[in-house]
């Protein structure tokens, strides 16, 4: 029986990476739809479910995207209502690739790199900020502070995390380049999680900073977010720093969602969202 992928994408246009991806992880056909909200996709949801029974159920699986990242959690939660019990199929939810790129990002600052009772401060509070800063915190960092230019935004952002997760986070600001120097100058892990195409820790942050052991960038669009990075690198060391570029973060991103991808065909009950997505990463980590 083949591998069918539901693709609900709550942009006009279900994107074509995550479907190049979804076919190179395995999976036979895509039926793609744009446009997903909470409200229209209940029955594409019972399209999948109600044409397989029992064990076939898991040939059926459905992937939620889309660049609007709590508008995607509202189709998860509407997916996850339309089932019937037992009567179900896998679901992985990863919005503008944020957790599987979040994922990723934590097991290459893991790398070899203990990262127990360390600072951490991520610069950039959005979806891929937060989520890294769940992985940190689960891996046991002393402290995580998540950043961006207005400090009013990240009190209300760890608020919601708190509210959400349970966790203590830190907010930060960020608004100048002697704010960025202040809030790195204890940290130990540095992650730039910024906008395409702006450097959000200037050379000047970095100058005699003796406490930052591991510095990674996810921003692949020049200028890239940390000043001397390059994307390709794979933990070299810079000053007494270790450094990890976008297209190394990349490279075990497309494996983290290739292999979540692949997981939801053995069963029809998995939910992968930005608490599951990373025990995947963590085990192709380990298998490599």
């Amino acid at each position: 029986m083949k591998k069918l992928l539901l693709h609900l994408d709550t942009d006009p246009v279900a994107s074509t990476f995550d479907q190049a991806v979804a076919y190179d992880a395995g999976v036979d056909n895509i039926i793609a739809h744009g446009g997903a909200t909470r409200d229209n996709v209940t029955p594409h949801v019972h399209g999948m479910i109600f044409t397989r029974g029992g064990k076939n159920l898991k040939n059926s699986a459905i992937f939620i995207g889309g660049s609007n990242v709590p508008a995607s959690d509202l189709v998860g939660k509407a997916v996850k209502k339309a089932f019937f019990g037992p009567v179900s199929v896998s679901v992985m939810l990863d919005p503008n690739g944020s957790n599987t790129t979040a994922a990723a990002i934590a097991r290459k600052v893991l790398t070899d790199y203990d990262v127990k009772d360390k600072n951490v401060v991520i610069l950039g509070s959005g979806p891929v900020g937060q989520r890294t800063a769940l992985y940190m915190l689960r891996e046991g960092a002393k402290k995580v502070t998540l950043t961006c230019r207005s400090m009013e935004r990240s009190k209300a952002t760890v608020k919601e995390m708190k509210e959400h997760y349970g966790v203590e986070v830190l907010p930060g600001e960020t608004r100048s380049d002697e704010a960025v120097k202040r809030v790195l100058s204890d940290a130990h892990v540095v992650i730039a999680a910024g906008p395409a195409g702006v450097c959000v820790v200037p050379e000047m942050a970095l100058e005699n900073n003796t406490s930052i052991e591991v510095v990674a960038d996810v921003n692949a669009v020049p200028p890239l977010g940390v000043a001397g990075m390059e994307v390709m690198d794979n933990g070299t060391e810079k000053n007494g720093m270790r450094y990890y570029g976008a297209i190394a973060i990349g490279n075990f991103k497309m494996k983290v969602h290739r292999g979540a991808i692949a997981s939801l065909f053995e069963s029809n009950d998995a939910f992968l969202d930005e608490t599951t997505i990373y025990d995947i990463a963590c085990k192709i980590d380990n298998e490599q």
